[in-house]
């Protein structure tokens, strides 16, 4: 893959949830919610990653998601594909997937539960660089996997052709600052945590794999554009509108409240996979404030 000047990926890329209906994938009400994102603005999608309740699907089931939002999306919008494992092979057997029917990059989480090295982790990601010609954007959230891919890490790994940028979801904005000095002018630094897109693209980073955007897409979209223009005082006042929703929507385990939050706005059931439980029900009106404050 040839590199540009420019990074590949940058904006509001909304991390999906995956929509069920009797225990079942509703592929339908998946298909209107990447025609809802697409017409609200943003830039990009991410099917079957954490939020697309992934550890609970089936492989047939996570392959036919991908395939459906890359048929939908239909060139309009990126599509990044999750294709993270704790095993090599399945990850790249993911991956291999979602080159071969069009995504436009596979979204890579570090591997989980089995605490690999650095050496290792980067091992793990050149192994899919080395056998699949596609972008491949990493996947830092050490609160979920346990390990953390250092800066020193990701540097390597930026080098590499095929590995064109990471979604941070440490929290750490000073990393933020010293990763972009390691890293190359086309490696795109995308926040992994809504709160802190706002002080995220002050570091230099250039977008959000976001939750809240399935819930407020235009919303989010506003926000990011203001900031992107450099008029952080109109970033700001989206921001105070935005800060509970960010918040509320992680106050059950993720993504019961992003999908009650949507069964609340007639996109679809608030149904969920165990082991994740319904949107409890003393969260439910913290959600229901939220999205008043948001403008919903």
């Amino acid at each position: 893959m040839t590199r540009s000047s420019v990074p590949l990926f940058h904006g509001v890329i909304t991390a999906l949830i995956t929509t069920f209906k009797d225990g079942e994938v509703d592929y339908a009400a998946f298909e209107a919610l990447v025609e809802h994102q697409i017409k609200s603005g943003v830039h990009g999608l991410v099917p079957v990653g954490t939020t697309g309740e992934t550890s609970t699907l089936s492989m047939a089931e996570h392959k036919a998601i991908v395939e459906l939002c890359v048929k939908t999306a239909a060139g309009r919008v990126k599509v990044i594909a999750g294709a993270g494992s704790n095993s090599t092979a399945e990850a790249l057997e993911l991956t291999q997937h979602a080159k071969a029917v069009g995504a436009d990059a596979a979204l890579v989480v570090a591997p989980y539960y089995n605490k690999p090295s650095q050496e290792g982790m980067y091992q793990h990601y050149k192994h899919l660089n080395d056998n699949v010609q596609i972008p491949v954007m990493m996947y830092n959230v050490p609160g979920r996997t346990v390990v953390d891919l250092s800066n020193a890490t990701v540097a390597r790994l930026a080098q590499l052709p095929n590995i064109v940028g990471i979604k941070d979801a440490t929290g750490d904005l000073a990393r933020a600052s010293m990763m972009r000095l390691e890293v190359p002018e086309d490696f795109a630094l995308i926040s992994g945590d809504d709160p802190t897109l706002l002080g995220y693209m002050a570091h230099g980073g250039h977008g959000v794999i976001s939750v809240t955007s399935n819930v407020a897409p235009a919303q989010m979209v506003a926000l990011y554009n203001a900031a992107a223009a450099g008029d952080f005082a109109t970033a700001r006042a989206m921001q105070d509108k935005l800060i509970n929703l960010h918040k509320a929507l992680f106050y059950d385990a993720s993504p019961s409240p992003t999908k009650y939050a949507l069964s609340c706005l007639g996109q679809c059931t608030d149904e969920v996979r165990l082991p994740i439980a319904p949107c409890a029900a003393d969260v439910r009106p913290k959600v229901d404030e939220a999205m008043r404050l948001a403008g919903l």
